[in-house]
């Protein structure tokens, strides 16, 4: 029985973007409701960590995720940021209002 191409992961004209673009929205999702780090998230989601490095690099240039504060991870013990996707738990720059 032959596998049908369109359903072959290897097959030339597999779209890999598909993929990630899913990845990246249940990322967003999760960090919308929950402040984690990467090891964190990628227990909840089943998002491997790999991914979430490229997905973090991103998000961080679009300005849709920010490092709330750094302390040790609950799952690693080891001190790691905690991310969050949620504009109200971002800390944000203050602008300066007075020179002196």
């Amino acid at each position: 029985m032959a596998q049908n191409q369109e359903n072959n992961p290897f097959h030339k004209g597999h779209d890999e973007s598909k993929g990630s673009q899913t990845q990246t929205q249940i990322v967003c999702a999760y960090l919308k409701d929950n402040l984690a780090t990467n090891a964190m998230v990628s227990a909840a989601t089943g998002v491997p960590r790999e991914n979430l490095c490229r997905i973090k690099r991103k998000l961080e240039k679009l300005e849709l995720l920010w490092e709330v504060r750094r302390k040790p991870c609950v799952l690693t013990k080891y001190k790691a940021w905690y991310l969050t996707t949620n504009p109200d738990n971002a800390q944000l720059p203050k602008c300066q209002l007075r020179l002196f």
